[in-house]
């Protein structure tokens, strides 16, 4: 009867550390999934985020939606961003509310987006940009 005892006293301390453990692990990731969102040309050239807005004010033409989770906050137009992120055309709606943007109108330039790898897009949002 005491081998049963302390049998459990292990099941019950190893799930206790597991779940400490995995809480620990998705609180890392969740900051890995913070993507910034840039308005860009053809070229990953930051531009103004006025040609990124698709209500009818905006320049149109060749303009993306840049995000990473790489990417720095706070970068103006004018800057290059470096490789590795991922793009959309900037009035791609389905893709702008996918990723928790608004499916029409201004994003600001610098724009967070959390949790929103693989959530459907629910995840809140913070901007840095103006």
């Amino acid at each position: 009867m005491t081998a049963r005892r302390r049998n459990t006293a292990r099941v019950v301390l190893s799930a206790a550390f597991l779940g400490l453990a995995a809480g620990g692990t998705a609180a890392c990731d969740s900051a890995d999934d913070d993507h910034t969102f840039y308005c860009v040309d053809q070229n990953d050239t930051i531009v103004n985020e006025d040609d990124c807005d698709d209500d009818g004010n905006g320049a149109g033409g060749f303009f993306f939606w840049a995000h990473s989770a790489r990417y720095a906050k706070g970068l103006k137009p004018g800057a290059k961003l470096p490789g590795g992120g991922s793009k959309f055309a900037y009035n791609d709606t389905a893709q702008r509310s996918a990723w928790g943007l608004p499916a029409t109108g201004r994003v600001s330039n610098g724009t967070v987006k959390s949790n929103v790898v693989g959530s459907g897009g629910d995840g809140s949002s913070k901007s840095s940009g103006g």
